[in-house]
């Protein structure tokens, strides 16, 4: 078995693209894209402090105001990557 070409969380890929993180294969029908708003310096490493999550189609089709199907924002990554498996695991699911 050959390694994955992303990092991966709790078994989907996640990717980084500046301050913007994409969760989740674009190969399914939802994705969830977070960015970060606002970050602190802890150390000497910027820590992401007031990020944005949503839920979206993954479907080129759709302009892109109605991609959105859910939307909210989280005081920190931890807890957006929380919400972002939540969301993600629910609505593939469907």
């Amino acid at each position: 078995m050959g390694k994955s070409e992303y990092l991966t969380y709790k078994g989907k890929p996640l990717v980084r693209c500046g301050k913007t993180l994409y969760y989740g294969s674009m190969a399914d029908k939802y994705v969830i894209k977070m960015d970060v708003k606002d970050t602190k310096k802890s150390v000497d490493l910027d820590v992401g402090t007031k990020v944005t999550v949503q839920l979206m189609y993954t479907d080129p089709n759709i302009r892109t105001r109605k991609q959105i199907v859910k939307s909210s924002e989280k005081p920190g990554l931890y807890l957006a990557l929380d919400i972002a498996d939540a969301w993600l695991t629910r609505a593939l699911a469907e």
